[in-house]
This record gives C-alpha cells, structure tokens and sequence, in this order.
C-alpha cells in the first residue's frame, strides 16, 4: 500500500504536524574532512534510528573551523575542497536513504580570489542540497581575514515547521531573531564554535523573546562552555547535552502540544506578533496634552 505522505508530496501537498523530533549534534570537529564526514554519518545514522527527521551540526562541522587553533595550525591550514565536496555528497546520499533532513557547517567555495562564505548547508530528506545560509555579521578577524559574508536569510519547511539559521557571533545582533520572528519561523538553528557561556544564555534569550524553539549546536571540544541541546519557546532548556567535551547527539521533539510551552505558543507569540505589527498600540495611542508635554510631572 503507498503511503499517503508520498501521494501528499506527489501534489505539493506537505503534511502538517504537531510534533517533529529531532537531533542536536555535538561531534569533534578537526581540520580533515574525511574524519568529519564519518562522525556527521555516524550520528545521522543514531538520530534516524531514534525517529528523528532532522538533525543539526555544528558551525565548520564538516570543513572544520579555525577557533581556537594555534598559530601554525592556522597559518597551514588549507580546505581540501576537493575531499570536502566528496564528503558533502557522500552525505547527501545517506541523508535521502535516511529519509533524514540534515543542516550541516561548512566552508563554502566562491570563485577565487575571493574569500569562502562560512555557512549552513540545508539538505532535504531527498538528499538534494535546497538551501544555503552564509553568514552574514562576521567577526572582525573573520570579515578581514578568513570569509565573505552573506547577505540574505533562510527559511525553510519540514512537516510544516518553519526554520531559520544563524551562525555562531550572529547571536549578538537581535534584529536577526526579531527578523526571524517577523517571518513566522517555529524554529531558529544556531550552530556555533564557540566557548562562551554567555551564548547560551543569549540562546534562551532569544528563544523566549521569538516564542521560537532553538537548537543550539557546539562541537564537543566547546561543550564545556554551554553544551549542544534544545531550547523552548519558553526559554528553558527542553534537553540537552553533557559539558563534558564528549561526542554526543540530544534527541528530543518540537511538540506544539505540550503543556510546558502552550503559553508561549497560544499567547505570547500572537500577541508579540501583533505588538511588532503596531495594530495593538497604534489604535490604543491617545492625543492629550498631558502625554505630549514630557517635561511636567
């Protein structure tokens, strides 16, 4: 018997959930791609066999990325473009036998001389590469130095859940997430190499002003500093893993019907959502002069 999500897709038709599990990755990450690529296969394959339909790695998961390297790793270091590419696919290919979508850092080639966009490949359950998010706000030794940054958002659907992407440094700049916000995403990815704790606290910051879900993916030799895991849309952690520098992948459900974060679903995002758009504020403003003279107790 044919399954009827496929009849569904066969007319554009996506289904829409209430519940989609998913996987937050936390893998070492070096500066070989083969070695990277198998540790990605390895927990897309771990995450499809606990049911989940997406899972998220790391900033550089796949390219590697030089924070945190000393001077003459860095001076040397080189992207096999070559091997990279034969990775990506080689991955591609698995996610569609996975039936699993996969968002995954990497270095992106631009023609040279010009500098590699730092990004996050968005590969559908199909294994076909629909999206790409580049950074946009670099660093400053990123944006003299090492990458070109992007210019545009991303979103994109699963079971009718709308994601969106930033990367790592990008959580110092709300007007990103508000910009989110504004287009209705259910979920915000943040992959990021980074060893400030702060960034987590930023994380469920974010979260809980977007009334979004976050998933928060470091590699494990930053997990120290704030661990891979989910974010609610209440702002509290859902699940997460151990600080502990280990590979480990967090398996947990974006469920919209679950008691813990109905209120920040049913009431604060519609109501922030109206606030941004001015239709609650606007009508309610009054002409007083008691309100116009601001210098007067």
């Amino acid at each position: 018997m044919a399954d009827p999500a496929d009849s569904l897709e066969a007319l554009n038709i996506r289904p829409r959930r209430d519940c989609l599990r998913v996987a937050i990755a936390q893998t070492q990450v070096g500066f070989d791609p083969r070695t990277n690529g198998a540790a990605i296969r390895a927990q897309m394959r771990e995450a499809a066999d606990a049911g989940a339909r997406l899972i998220q790695f790391t900033e550089g998961a796949m390219s590697g990325y030089p924070s945190g390297a000393g001077k003459q790793i860095l001076a040397g270091w080189r992207v096999d473009w070559a091997a990279l590419r034969d990775e990506l696919e080689t991955t591609a290919a698995l996610a569609a036998d996975l039936r699993l979508w996969t968002i995954i850092g990497s270095n992106h080639p631009l023609t040279p001389p010009n500098r590699p966009h730092n990004s996050l490949y968005v590969i559908s359950e199909k294994g076909e590469l629909v999206g790409r998010y580049d950074k946009r706000l670099l660093s400053y030794t990123e944006v003299t130095d090492w990458y070109a940054p992007g210019a545009r958002m991303l979103t994109f659907e699963v079971d009718g859940f709308r994601f969106g992407c930033v990367l790592c440094i990008e959580i110092q700049f709300p007007e990103l997430f508000v910009e989110y916000a504004r287009e209705d995403v259910d979920v915000v990815l943040l992959s990021t190499f980074s060893r400030d704790p702060m960034f987590a606290i930023q994380a469920q910051g974010h979260a809980a002003c977007g009334a979004f879900w976050l998933g928060f993916s470091v590699p494990a030799q930053c997990s120290e500093a704030a661990p891979s895991g989910l974010i609610g849309p209440d702002g509290r952690w859902i699940s997460k893993a151990l600080p502990d520098g280990a590979n480990a992948l967090v398996i947990a459900d974006l469920d919209r019907g679950s008691e813990a974060v109905r209120g920040a679903l049913e009431y604060a995002r519609p109501w922030r959502a109206r606030a941004r758009a001015g239709e609650l504020h606007q009508q309610a403003r009054v002409d007083d002069l008691r309100s116009a003279q601001t210098l007067r107790f």
